[in-house]
């Protein structure tokens, strides 16, 4: 068995939490300060639901402070993208060289200045398209089966950790190995760069873009460019597909950035948009629609009372 820490109890650390903890790993919560832990105590556990939830079962998963000092074996880092370069520092001193952290932050940027602060430890991006919500704290409503891709950040990879990719897929996360994940990665990002904006300036489920088709394709005739100059050509190649693909097939679902804003919560739009266009401008390749959907959005954001990065 396996011990896990969980760093972001968000919909996605609960619900790994819960999927490891179904499995019989050791499986601990780190919780941000005295006041966290104290709500999650007086709560029942890690919270798992259907989609319908119809049915709710709860995992009495330990939870401790950064400041403990147990070692860490696996670390799955599942805050938001601007919390995590903090969260991360607050348990360096817990890491080793055999110590491994999965990524799961949106976007681009964050996890190559996480790997940057750790060098000697394994850091494994995560790609994922599974979907949850939280019903309330700790409470995660699991509403559609999804895929994560694993791969390392680090160019010098080492082969593939059989036992971790079998592990994950036992305990009901589907996952897979890749030895390019940037490819990954920056597919994401160019597709949430495309919905995930366009969700907020207009209000609207992720089908709903339906009624925008020129809006996409520019955008995405835009980001294939980008992509392109990044040095990504195959992921370049059928972008405007798979944005497409993913408006039609989550046509229901309301994006994360429009949930944050929804929220009041800060969003992730400097590792989105923000890290897209300031790619452009370092590789020189004019985006100009997209330049002005991240300024619309940063207004939108600031009309909102919300950071506008």
């Amino acid at each position: 068995m396996m011990t896990w820490h969980i760093l972001g109890a968000g919909s996605l650390g609960c619900l790994w939490a819960a999927r490891l903890a179904t499995q019989k790993h050791r499986v601990q919560l780190i919780l941000r300060d005295n006041a966290a832990l104290a709500r999650y105590q007086a709560t029942q556990g890690i919270g798992l639901s259907d989609a319908q939830r119809q049915h709710t079962t709860y995992y009495p998963i330990a939870a401790q402070l950064a400041s403990d000092a147990q070692p860490i074996e696996y670390l799955l880092l599942a805050c938001k993208a601007y919390d995590a370069q903090t969260a991360v520092s607050q348990v360096a001193q817990r890491l080793t060289t055999n110590s491994v952290v999965i990524l799961l932050q949106n976007g681009l940027g964050s996890q190559q200045a996480i790997q940057t602060m750790l060098p000697q430890v394994r850091c494994l991006a995560a790609s994922s398209t599974e979907g949850a919500y939280l019903a309330e704290p700790f409470h995660s409503v699991f509403a559609g089966i999804g895929h994560t891709v694993l791969g390392d950040l680090q160019p010098n990879a080492q082969a593939a950790p059989a036992n971790l990719i079998e592990t994950l897929n036992t305990a009901h996360i589907p996952c897979s190995w890749t030895n390019q994940i940037a490819q990954d990665l920056w597919r994401k990002l160019a597709i949430n760069c495309v919905i995930n904006p366009l969700t907020v300036i207009y209000n609207c489920n992720n089908g709903a873009l339906s009624a925008y088709p020129e809006q996409v394709n520019t955008l995405c005739a835009e980001l294939q460019q980008l992509l392109h100059a990044a040095g990504q050509p195959t992921t370049a190649s059928d972008l405007t597909e798979r944005v497409w693909h993913v408006i039609n097939s989550t046509a229901a679902n309301s994006s994360s950035m429009r949930q944050d804003v929804h929220k009041q919560r800060r969003s992730e739009i400097s590792f989105i948009t923000g890290f897209a266009c300031a790619q452009s401008l370092a590789l020189e390749c004019p985006t100009p629609a997209l330049h002005a959907l991240h300024q619309q959005l940063q207004n939108m954001l600031h009309a909102h009372g919300l950071p506008t990065t």
